[in-house]
């Protein structure tokens, strides 16, 4: 043992002649820390394959959205396609029941002209006669349909007679003649038992 050298566990020392080789003591190489040849190619590989697939599914990701906003766009405009019809159908309707009311009404509008005109001469004619604003009521009331369309137009007309509404209408007219009849009746029938 040298001296100066501890004891304990400490290692012997090597030969100084041990590792030399015909050219000296070796240089002590050590390796470096990373990956080897082989699994840098992998890598690229690997990010190659990867940047390839996302690019591609990238594309075909947004062929298919912008199929499906084609789609969209299109259902949208055959929807709206569908509303235009819908409401030229309502409007042609509309304009059919228009064209229809104002027929009905130019004819219920014709047979009050008629009835009121054939009924002028029962005008002013003396106690309990009607004035002209009655008979175009009851001219009005005569051709009135069921529902009442169609007098909007013809109840347009006014009573334009200006004689004023002082007069006796129809109704009190017909029990007026209606309780004379009855009252001649009566006493004519009182008369015969009396001469009997």
């Amino acid at each position: 043992m040298a001296a100066g050298k501890a004891f304990g566990n400490s290692e012997p020392d090597a030969s100084p002649y041990a590792d030399e080789g015909p050219y000296g003591t070796p240089v002590a190489t050590y390796k470096t820390a990373g990956m080897t040849r082989r699994g840098k190619v992998a890598i690229a590989v690997a990010g190659v394959a990867l940047i390839g697939g996302g690019t591609i599914w990238f594309q075909v990701h947004s062929a298919a959205v912008a199929k499906e906003e084609k789609e969209a766009a299109a259902l949208q405009v055959q929807m709206k396609k569908l509303e235009l019809e819908e409401m030229k159908i309502r409007n042609d309707m509309a304009a059919a029941d228009v064209k229809a009311a104002t027929a009905s009404a130019a004819k219920i509008q014709a047979a009050v002209d008629k009835c009121v005109k054939d009924s002028s001469g029962l005008v002013g004619k003396g106690y309990g006669s009607p004035s002209r604003g009655e008979v175009v009521a009851d001219c009005k009331q005569q051709y009135e349909t069921a529902d009442g369309s169609g007098m909007a137009v013809a109840g347009g007309a006014r009573d334009t007679g200006g004689a004023g509404g002082g007069g006796v209408n129809s109704a009190t007219l017909l029990g007026l003649v209606a309780g004379g009849g009855l009252a001649l009746a009566v006493f004519a029938r009182k008369g015969r038992k009396a001469d009997a």
